[in-house]
């Protein structure tokens, strides 16, 4: 799909709807070619239903005529009609076994359980208006590894700066003598480099706008922490007595369970962080970090007056603040490790969050953003193919294969009445996307609404409201943060706080849990619906608002989701036209197995709303609109795409819209995740003891159906791994003493006594002991000592890091620190670092064989070894050229006076000239064939003209590239010689 896209004229639609881990998870609806401004129209919302998150996409929309998006609105709703084939499993309805979806089987094998998720996968364009920024940076796939890079980089004149990210075979390169930004696309020699045979893909960066979602912009209270602003910190605690008390997150009770967020790494995405900063210096680490915009690995924010770069700062002392310093606030997990990527201080490229957000997967448990496309009501934007495969590779391997988690802020637009499913970020199904509500429960001024959103913490609200409290720049606090930038990283913090009470919790997982344990509360909005899974779900507040202390009940008895199935359908392709101020209404049939109920839900997704200031005459092409509003529901029945078009006063009213095609992605599981019962944690406040869960769904008196694979003989009273009366083979336990059957110990256990894993060192992969000098093998970011047994960060002298193993291993004996083995970096006293070498120092014009000293060739002042290819300068009356030593300079070389201890060289003269008297092509003496010399450059000969007539043209190629000044440049000068020559 499209890094960007336009919501306005909705060519073809195509719609598919994504089926989410149990029941349904997801749906996505895939628009294609549409025309005129067509827009979903709004209604009433029936109960929201989950799938776990549908994703709805229109697909290839043609170029329309001047459509407008802002007056249209799309719905997508499972529909009441029956299916023949009758009803499915909940969360499994719509592809069973043996299963027909869209009359062509489906591609999920079982009985599907739907988590409904909804994306709408819609093609569209940036607006006309908006200029394309070309950096000198490109994003290269290179098959054949790091040298085979860094030959194609050095042939056409690029730098290699590395691996982009975790992205294997995908390169960074940068070429210094291109324009740094740029209208035009760059054109020259460097750009026949996508020729080569080794080159699969190669983009050149644009200029991405990414805005930071904030705005500018005592009570009394038991003191848990010496921290000055705890008192203060509203969100996390609740006992004022002077007014009735609105509901909390549930932060403390969580606490109180024993969870802070230890071990769980947390980086936030943005302008960077003061690892400085006292409330941070604590729980900072340095390998969740890095600096993108300058690529290094200090994430230090740029300082200025204005103090531009708070974003990162403030974000992070959310997450991870340590308690009882006497200095500021409290993170809601304050005992986590917490990150930053510096990317969004500089010019922000699909290469840039591809390289953000694939950053050290294996380390980094929880990606935080408070950022993404121009809030504005226009802009339709979302990650370009860097970043989609970036997230893809996240939840597939990041965290061992448990998969990376991606929190994201909804989005301020609210004011210019912008929509967040027109923000690929918010609407991808690999990110969890955070909405705000203010302390009274009211819905800010700022807010966006979606039906991608996921749930709900706090922020802030009108100007009276209060606002969220944490760090700031220059060691200081602030209690002014603001918008859906401070509920994404509080989302993040309580995540943390759930994985540290189950480490083993998967990507899916997390976004189940939430779903299961958030609440409406106090949350006000008139959309509050309840879907046929019994979860109530808004277009405002996703499932609710987040309780971190039902979370962590959660997670420590969670047993993984089944595998995640996805079924693709299109639907009839026939065009259907959309008249003004009316709807079009698209039908697709999903059937399960025979066997089952018919099932009718009913329930309503509004794919997206009017946005009056988008007045793009673009129509959408593969843009995906996801809904969650079906998660937990079945597949089975009629899904209805509507489709209500409002032309705008910049098109001909008569002029109708066109649905030309959509398609429905369903994303879910085979067997139900879970017990279908509608019980979920029940908190109250003031219970902090450890009591019998009473959401228990399996009792030991009355279970009979099948044990989990790793249970032995003995038996069980429930399906899962914990709930086995003896394990077949290992067995590890959580926190609160659950024990979970495994076929072999996890990551980070090592097999200690009868059956039991036992938890290794925490800087160790695997172990034979506990304790941090019995590692067999370390975590990423740490080396093997062996000698030890131990993980470090850093090798000792005398070896270096074997990164592929992550192990410590010796240099060779004459080297004190080295890169390989043969390849040192210093030497041991007495001896000399020679060509990587360490040898014996040996006197100027003698070199070592290995064994003494021996004179050089007598040409050689210098040497490194035998012979007169051995030098390294050349004695007097000789000069250096490419490796010899010579008496004169060849022809195409100039003589060198600058070379380093008074030795002179002879150095190539640039291609365009035949022979110099200095570098670069200004230098020239005398020029090849066909080419006159000309204040010391080489022009084209008499017969001047441009390569085609039509270039010279008004307003053709030539005449473009003398109005932009272009004609310095070499290629284009000789391409329109006779254009750049004119005078005028």
């Amino acid at each position: 799909m499209n890094e960007s896209t336009r919501l306005w004229t909705l060519t073809t639609v195509s719609i598919s709807s994504v089926l989410r881990e149990g029941g349904g998870e997801r749906t996505q609806i895939r628009g294609g070619k549409g025309e005129k401004g067509v827009r979903p129209r709004r209604r009433e919302l029936s109960p929201p239903s989950p799938l776990e998150r549908l994703a709805f996409a229109a697909l290839d929309p043609e170029r329309l005529q001047p459509g407008e998006p802002g007056g249209a609105r799309t719905w997508l709703a499972p529909g009441r009609g029956r299916s023949p084939a009758g009803g499915g499993a909940r969360g499994g309805g719509g592809c069973g076994r043996g299963g027909v979806l869209g009359g062509r089987r489906c591609c999920c094998p079982g009985r599907l359980d739907l988590l409904c998720v909804l994306a709408l996968l819609g093609g569209c364009l940036l607006p006309v208006c908006r200029t394309r920024v070309y950096t000198n940076h490109w994003a290269v796939k290179i098959a054949g590894g790091f040298p085979e890079a860094n030959r194609i980089a050095s042939k056409y004149g690029f730098i290699n700066m590395g691996q982009i990210g975790a992205l294997k075979d995908y390169y960074h390169f940068y070429h210094s003598r291109t324009i740094k930004r740029s209208v035009l696309s760059s054109r020259g020699t460097h750009s026949f480099i996508s020729m080569e045979p080794k080159v699969e893909w190669i983009q050149q960066q644009v200029v991405k706008r990414r805005t930071k979602r904030d705005y500018d912009f005592s009570r009394a209270q038991p003191t848990y922490f010496n921290d000055p602003k705890w008192p203060s910190m509203w969100y996390m605690h609740c006992s004022d007595n002077t007014h009735p008390c609105q509901s909390d997150m549930n932060i403390e009770g969580a606490w109180k369970r024993g969870y802070t967020g230890k071990n769980i790494v947390v980086t936030i995405l943005d302008d960077g962080i003061e690892r400085t900063h006292p409330d941070l210096m604590q729980n900072y680490d340095a390998l969740a970090s890095c600096d993108v915009n300058g690529n290094d690995l200090d994430p230090m924010p740029r300082y200025d007056a204005s103090n531009e770069n708070k974003h990162g700062t403030r974000c992070a002392g959310e997450v991870a603040a340590a308690a009882n310093n006497s200095h500021c606030t409290v993170g809601i997990a304050f005992n986590a490790k917490i990150g930053g990527v510096r990317m969004l201080d500089g010019d922000v490229t699909d290469m840039v969050e591809a390289k953000s957000v694939s950053f050290n997967p294996q380390h980094v448990h929880i990606y935080s953003a408070s950022w993404g496309p121009d809030d504005d009501g226009k802009t339709v934007d979302g990650p370009a193919p860097l970043t989609r495969q970036a997230f893809e590779n996240g939840v597939r391997m990041g965290r061992r294969g448990l998969g990376s988690v991606f929190v994201w802020a909804s989005g301020n637009g609210g004011r210019s009445k912008d929509h967040c499913s027109c923000d690929g970020y918010t609407n991808s199904i690999y990110t969890i996307s955070i909405s705000s509500t203010a302390e009274s429960g009211k819905k800010p001024w700022y807010l966006e609404e979606c039906s991608s959103t996921l749930a709900t913490t706090y922020s802030s609200g009108e100007s009276y409201d209060k606002k969220i409290i944490t760090t700031d720049l220059r060691q200081r606090c602030t209690d002014n943060h603001t918008g859906t930038s401070a509920s994404a990283p509080m989302a993040a913090g309580i995540i943390a706080l759930a994985l540290e009470a189950n480490p083993f919790l998967t990507w899916r997982d997390v976004q189940h849990v939430i779903v299961r344990t958030s609440r409406a509360g106090h949350l006000n909005a008139n959309d509050w619906k309840t879907n046929a899974a019994g979860f109530k779900v808004s277009h405002l507040y996703g499932f609710g608002l987040m309780d971190a202390e039902a979370m962590v009940m959660e997670a420590e008895k969670w047993t993984t989701v089944p595998q995640q199935h996805v079924c693709v359908e299109s639907t009839d392709r026939q065009i259907k036209t959309i008249r003004p101020n009316s709807a079009v209404r698209s039908i697709y049939k999903a059937s399960g197995p025979g066997h089952l109920p018919d099932l009718a839900s009913g329930t309503r997704s509004q794919l997206l709303a009017n946005r009056l200031f988008d007045h793009s005459m673009e129509g959408f092409k593969n843009w995906e609109f996801m809904t969650i509003h079906c998660w937990g529901e079945r597949a089975t029945g009629d899904w209805i795409l509507e489709v209500y078009d409002t032309p705008s006063q910049l098109r001909n009213f008569k002029t109708p819209g066109k649905l030309k095609e959509w398609s429905l992605v369903l994303y879910g599981t085979s067997v139900q995740p879970y017990s279908p019962t509608n019980e979920f944690p029940k908190v109250e406040r003031v219970r902090y003891t450890r009591v019998e869960d009473p959401t228990e769904d399996y009792g030991t008196e009355d279970y009979a159906g099948p044990c989990d694979p790793e249970c032995s003989e003995v038996g069980c009273d429930g399906p899962g791994p914990d709930h086995c009366s003896d394990c077949l083979h290992y067995y590890y336990k959580l926190k609160n003493n659950t024990r979970i059957c495994v076929s072999s110990c996890p990551p980070g256990h090592y097999h200690a006594d009868k059956k039991r894993c036992r938890k290794c060192a925490p800087n160790c992969e695997s172990c034979f002991g506990s304790h941090g000098d019995q590692c067999l093998s370390c975590k990423y970011g740490y080396f093997l000592n062996e000698e030890i047994n131990s993980c470090v960060t850093h090798c000792p002298d005398g070896s270096y890091q074997d990164t592929k193993k992550s192990l410590c291993r010796k240099c060779s004996e004459n080297c004190k620190t080295c890169t390989e083995f043969h390849n040192c970096t210093e030497c041991r006293d007495g001896l000399s670092l020679q060509d990587s070498q360490c040898s014996i120092t040996c006197e100027d014009g003698q070199y070592f064989n290995g064994q003494d000293c021996q004179p050089c060739h007598r040409l050689c002042a210098t040497c490194a070894g035998a012979g007169a290819t051995g030098c390294i300068n050349c004695n007097e009356g000789y000069f250096m050229e490419d490796g010899r030593c010579v008496q004169a300079c060849s022809t195409s070389y100039y003589l060198d006076h600058s070379s380093e201890h008074g030795y002179k060289s002879c150095k190539k003269c640039d291609a365009s000239c035949l022979t110099c008297n200095g570098s670069g092509f200004k230098n020239c003496t005398s020029c090849p064939s066909g080419y006159l010399l000309d204040l010391g450059t080489c022009q084209m000969g008499a017969i001047c003209k441009d390569a085609t007539e039509e270039s010279w043209a008004e307003g053709g190629f030539c005449m473009l590239v003398k109005k932009n000044n272009l004609c310095q440049r070499k290629v284009l000068q000789q391409l329109c010689c006779k254009t750049c020559t004119f005078q005028g």
